[in-house]
C-alpha cells in the first residue's frame, strides 16, 4: 500500500508539473519542407510523437503475437518440428533402454533424420533393428549413418562388428574388425574387440599374434594381459596336441608349440601344467613326469604336485621317493598327500597309500581323495567304509557342480 501511495503521489506531482509548464508557455513548433508545413504548440507535438510511438509499438507487438500463434498452430513450423524431434529422442532412448525395440527404432530413426549430428541415433536404431532380427534394415541404417557422417567411419564399423557378433555372424565381424585394424592399427577399441572375437572363435594362435600389439598400445591392464597370455599359450598347447601329423595325433606339433614359448614362459606353472597334461593325454607319460619333476624342483606348485601323481614315469619307486622329498617342506598340502597316496598305489604300498590318503582328507575333504581311498578300501575288504567314502565323494562333487555358474547359452 505504501508503494501505491508513492506512485500515485508521483503521478499527481508529474501531472501538476506538466500542467504548470503548459500554463507558463505553450511553446511553438514549425516544420516546413517544400510545400509541406506543420505548425503546432510544443506540447501538442510531443503528444503526437507519444501517440505515434504507442501505435508503432502496438503494431510490432501484434505482429509478434501473430507469428508466435502461427508457430504454435502450424504443425510444420520450426518450433513444432524441434519439439517433435526432442520427443522422439526422449522416447527412443527410453524405449532402447527398456527393450521396446520396434518403438525405439521408429523414434530414433525419426530423430536421426532430423538432427545435424545423427550418429548416436542411427546406432541406437540399428541396434534396435538388430535385436528384432531385421539384419538388412540394421545394415541399411549403418550405411545411412556413414553417409551422413563419413568422418565417423571407425565408430560405425566398431558398432557394426559388435552387432554382427551379437547376431552370430562372427565371420562378418572378423572381416569388419580386420579392415579397421588395417586402417587404424593402434586403436585400442579395435584391438580389444578383435582380441575378444578371436577368443570367442577359439583362435588362440591369432590371440598370440595380437599380444605384442595389446602390450605396446596398453589396451589391457597388466594383470589381465598376463592372464590372457597364459591362457592363450595354454589353449594353443591344447590345440597343438589335437592336430594330426602323418596320420597320428601331433606330439611333434605339441613339442613345437612348447618350444615357441620363451624361457620365462616355460617356467610358469600354468603353462607347465597345460603342457604336461597334454603330454599325459597323448600317452607321453615319461616325458610328462620329467617335465613336472623339473618344474617342481625349480619351484613348488600345488597344482603341479597333484598332476605328478597322475603320470607314470619310467621308475615308479624313484618317482615316489622324489615326491616324498617335497613332503618335508609341504607337510599339509592335500594335493601332495593325494599324489603320494596315488604313487604308493602304483607301487603296491597299500598301508602307506591308506595313510597318505587319509591324511589328505584330514586336511581337506576332496572328492578325488575320497574316490582313491574308497577304491583302496574296497580292495582291502572294508566295503562299508568304501561305500561311505564313495557317497561322500559324490556329495562333494555335487557341491562343486552347484557352486559353478551355469554355462551361458550362445546368442543366436
Amino acid at each position: 500500500m505504501k508503494r501505491l501511495y508513492v506512485i500515485v503521489f508521483l503521478v499527481i506531482a508529474a501531472t501538476a508539473a506538466l500542467g504548470f509548464a503548459v500554463a507558463q508557455h505553450s511553446g511553438y513548433v514549425l516544420i516546413a519542407y517544400k510545400s509541406f508545413r506543420y505548425e503546432a504548440s510544443l506540447w501538442a507535438t510531443l503528444a503526437v510523437i507519444a501517440v505515434l510511438w504507442l501505435l508503432i509499438w502496438g503494431i510490432k507487438a501484434l505482429v509478434e503475437l501473430v507469428m508466435t500463434s502461427s508457430g504454435v498452430v502450424n504443425p510444420w513450423s520450426r518450433r513444432n518440428r524441434s519439439r517433435r524431434v526432442q520427443v522422439a529422442i526422449e522416447h527412443g532412448q527410453l524405449d532402447l533402454a527398456e527393450g521396446r525395440w520396434a518403438s525405439a527404432q521408429r523414434h530414433l530413426y525419426r530423430a536421426a533424420e532430423a538432427e545435424r549430428q545423427p550418429l548416436l541415433y542411427y546406432l541406437g536404431a540399428a541396434r534396435a533393428a538388430n535385436e528384432q532380427g531385421n539384419y538388412e534394415e540394421c545394415d541399411r541404417l549403418l550405411e545411412r549413418a556413414l553417409e551422413r557422417q563419413p568422418q565417423a567411419e571407425l565408430a560405425i564399423a566398431l558398432s557394426h562388428a559388435q552387432l554382427q557378433t551379437d547376431r552370430g555372424d562372427t565371420d562378418g565381424a572378423l572381416v569388419t574388425l580386420q579392415a579397421m585394424h588395417d586402417r587404424h592399427p593402434h586403436n585400442a577399441q579395435t584391438l580389444r574387440q578383435l582380441q575378444r572375437l578371436y577368443q570367442q572363435r577359439g583362435e588362440w594362435s591369432a590371440v598370440i599374434r595380437l599380444l605384442p600389439e595389446l602390450r605396446k598400445d596398453r589396451v589391457l591392464p597388466r594383470a589381465e594381459l598376463a592372464e590372457l597370455e597364459r591362457r592363450a599359450w595354454g589353449e594353443n598347447l591344447s590345440l597343438a596336441a589335437q592336430r594330426e601329423e602323418d596320420g597320428s595325433v601331433g606330439l611333434q606339433s605339441l613339442t613345437r608349440a612348447w618350444e615357441q614359448l620363451t624361457s620365462a614362459q616355460r617356467q610358469e606353472p600354468p603353462l607347465v601344467l597345460a603342457y604336461a597334461e597334454q603330454l599325459r593325454q597323448l600317452g607321453a607319460q615319461v616325458e610328462a613326469e620329467e617335465v613336472l619333476r623339473t618344474a617342481l624342483k625349480r619351484k613348488y606348485d600345488s597344482h603341479l604336485a597333484r598332476l605328478y601323481g597322475l603320470v607314470r614315469g619310467s621308475d615308479p619307486a624313484r618317482q615316489l621317493q622324489t615326491a616324498e622329498g617335497w613332503l618335508k617342506d609341504h607337510p599339509n598340502d592335500p594335493s601332495l598327500l593325494l599324489t603320494l597316496g596315488r604313487l604308493c598305489l602304483q607301487t603296491s604300498l597299500w598301508g602307506k597309500a591308506r595313510d597318505y590318503l587319509e591324511s589328505s582328507l584330514r586336511v581337506q575333504r576332496n572328492p578325488e581323495a575320497c574316490a582313491e581311498l574308497a577304491r583302496l578300501l574296497a580292495q582291502l575288504g572294508d566295503t562299508e567304509r568304501s561305500n561311505q567314502l564313495f557317497q561322500e565323494g559324490l556329495g562333494l562333487l555335487d557341491e562343486r557342480l552347484l557352486a559353478a555358474p551355469l554355462p551361458v547359452a550362445a546368442h543366436v
